[in-house]
């Protein structure tokens, strides 16, 4: 699968908001890399919680402004409100031959709406957790 394909693909599931279709896009072993986070994430399971966390706290306002697309990989430059703070960033895909997220790398600024951007993270993916019943 090309990665023009597999960025169609990781676009439809964003506009859609849902992130139920976020499991059919990431490999079994892909690495996340959060600036929130020292060490990458690794796992399916662990980069789809990321990802659904990311939906509800960058997701309502987030809007894709530009893309780079490369052979296995695009840069997505993006723009969100986390908050009441303007916050903008990229977001790194690389993809398997299977078409499939193998490496989702975000960077995040201003460091204000980074440090907003942290903080929400870090109440949902607990949330997500505790309804979970970890």
């Amino acid at each position: 699968m090309d990665a023009s394909t597999s960025l169609a693909r990781w676009h439809a599931v964003v506009e859609s908001r849902d992130p139920a279709g976020l499991p059919g896009l990431v490999a079994q072993d892909a690495v996340f890399r959060s600036p929130a986070v020292h060490t990458p994430q690794q796992g399916r399971d662990t980069v789809v919680g990321y990802l659904t966390a990311a939906f509800t706290v960058l997701g309502p306002a987030l809007t894709y402004e530009r893309e780079w697309l490369g052979e296995d990989s695009a840069v997505l430059q993006f723009r969100t409100e986390v908050g009441g703070l303007d916050v903008s960033g990229v977001d790194i895909i690389t993809w398997d031959e299977d078409g499939l997220i193998a490496d989702f790398t975000v960077m995040v600024r201003p460091a204000k709406g980074l440090q907003a951007v942290v903080e929400q993270m870090g109440a949902e993916l607990l949330r997500m957790l505790e309804a979970a019943g970890s």
